[in-house]
C-alpha cells in the first residue's frame, strides 16, 4: 500500500466546515501540544479525535481491510537479512551514517535493526517495514559509497595503471596526473591495499586518457616508446584487452586475442605473434583436446 495513510485527503467542503469546531487533543502532562499534521498518524498517536483525523483513519482501516481481502496486505518483512546486509557493508568499510545517506533513511532506524533502542531498552528489530528494507538492500559497497581512507583490493587500480603504460603511457606522467611523486606513485602499484580515493583517482585517471595521445600531453617519442617496452616486457595488459564491466573482477582474464579463453586462443595467439600464450588460453587448448579425446575413446567403445 502506498505510505499515504498520514495525510490522506478529505474533500475541501467537509474540512471548511468542521475547521472551526475541530477538537484539539490534549497534551499529557508536562509534554508540549503536538504539531503533528492532522491526519492518520494524529488520530492514532496523539488521540485527536476531529472530523478529518477520523475521515483519514476510516480510510485507512478501509483500505487495509481490502488489501487484506485480496491478499496483497503485507505490513512488515523479517529483517534478518537487512541486518545481515548492514554488517557486510559496515566489513566492507561503510559507515552507518553513510549507508544512512546513501539509503535515504535516517541513521537511528539502522541502528535499532542491528542493536535495538538503549534509551528505550529495546530489543534489534526482528520486523520493518518493506519500503524501509527495500532501501537499504539497495545499498552496494561500491567505491563512490566507501569512506575515502578504506583500503580495497588495487587490482583493478594496477591493471588499469599498467594498461596505460602499455599504450605508451610514461609512470611519470601517470604520477604527475594524479598529484604524486613517481615514488609514491610506484609504491602505491605495490602495496598490498590501496586507498578508495586513490582508487577512484586512478579510475577517472583511465578513463580520461585511455584513448589519448601521449605525444599530445607532453610525452616524449623515447618516452613512449620506453613504456611500451617496460609494459611488454612485464606482460602488461593493454587497453583493449579489458572489458570495462570486468577489469575489477579477479576472476576476469585480458582478452589479448579476441579469442582468449577458448580453444582458438593458442592458435590466434601464435598468429599475430602475442607469444608466450597467455594461461586461459593454455588451459582451454588441453581442456579442448581432452574433450576430443574422451569423444574419441567414447565412438570406439
Amino acid at each position: 500500500m502506498p505510505d499515504s495513510r498520514h495525510n490522506l485527503e478529505v474533500p475541501a467542503a467537509a474540512v471548511g466546515q468542521q475547521a472551526a469546531h475541530r477538537p484539539e487533543p490534549s497534551a499529557q502532562a508536562g509534554s508540549p501540544v503536538t504539531t503533528r499534521p492532522h491526519g492518520y498518524a494524529r488520530y492514532r498517536l496523539d488521540g485527536c479525535r476531529c472530523y478529518t483525523c477520523g475521515y483519514a483513519c476510516s480510510r485507512y482501516d478501509e483500505n487495509r481491510t481490502k488489501a487484506i481481502t485480496a491478499g496483497t496486505w503485507q505490513p512488515w518483512t523479517d529483517a534478518e537479512p537487512v541486518r545481515t546486509h548492514l554488517r557486510t557493508l559496515q566489513s566492507c568499510g561503510m559507515g552507518l551514517r553513510t549507508i544512512a545517506t546513501t539509503a535515504g533513511v535516517e541513521r537511528k532506524r539502522l541502528q535499532a535493526i542491528l542493536n535495538g533502542r538503549t534509551e528505550r531498552g529495546t530489543k534489534p528489530q526482528e520486523i520493518i517495514r518493506p519500503a524501509l528494507a527495500a532501501a537499504i538492500l539497495a545499498v552496494e559497497p561500491t567505491l563512490e559509497n566507501l569512506a575515502g581512507a578504506t583500503l580495497i583490493s588495487p587490482l583493478g587500480t594496477r591493471r588499469r595503471a599498467h594498461a596505460l603504460v602499455a599504450a605508451g603511457w610514461p609512470q611519470q606522467h601517470l604520477a604527475a596526473h594524479l598529484g604524486m611523486t613517481p615514488s609514491n606513485y610506484g609504491a602505491m602499484l605495490e602495496r598490498p591495499n590501496v586507498l578508495a580515493r586513490r582508487a577512484l583517482d586512478v579510475r577517472a585517471m583511465y578513463d580520461a586518457l585511455w584513448n589519448a595521445y601521449p605525444a599530445e600531453h607532453g610525452a616524449t617519442p623515447a618516452g613512449i616508446t620506453r613504456a611500451r617496452r617496460h609494459a611488454a616486457a612485464h606482460g602488461w595488459a593493454p587497453v583493449g584487452a579489458w572489458d570495462d564491466d570486468t577489469i575489477d573482477d579477479p576472476e576476469a582474464f585480458p582478452d589479448w586475442t579476441g579469442q582468449c579463453g577458448t580453444h582458438r586462443g593458442d592458435k590466434a595467439h601464435r598468429r599475430i605473434g602475442l607469444l608466450p600464450v597467455c594461461e586461459p588460453c593454455r588451459e582451454a587448448r588441453i581442456a579442448y583436446r581432452r574433450e576430443l579425446k574422451q569423444a574419441r575413446q567414447a565412438v570406439a567403445v
